[in-house]
């Protein structure tokens, strides 16, 4: 596995999770690394090796596209 995000601010874990959803949603398999128990510690997004690059490049688009993208994908995935 190799990290693809960290964060060590006072929000890591909800960032962490966020970047974990959007890999998901998008069919790349990831993992969140951190304790929440130690909230000063930092937290990490793991992928496979393999898809390494297609997550960067999804991670890469999905900033880009920003947050209303997110919200227009949010609604349609609630209508489906």
């Amino acid at each position: 596995m190799v990290t693809i995000f960290e964060s060590a601010s006072h929000d890591g874990e909800m960032e962490a999770m966020e970047v974990n959803s959007v890999l998901q949603a998008n069919g790349i398999e990831s993992v969140v690394v951190g304790a929440s128990v130690i909230p000063s510690l930092s937290f990490r997004v793991e992928v496979p090796r393999a898809d390494v690059e297609e997550a960067q490049r999804i991670l890469t688009d999905a900033r880009a596209a920003g947050a209303e993208a997110a919200e227009e994908a949010e609604a349609e995935s609630e209508q489906q």
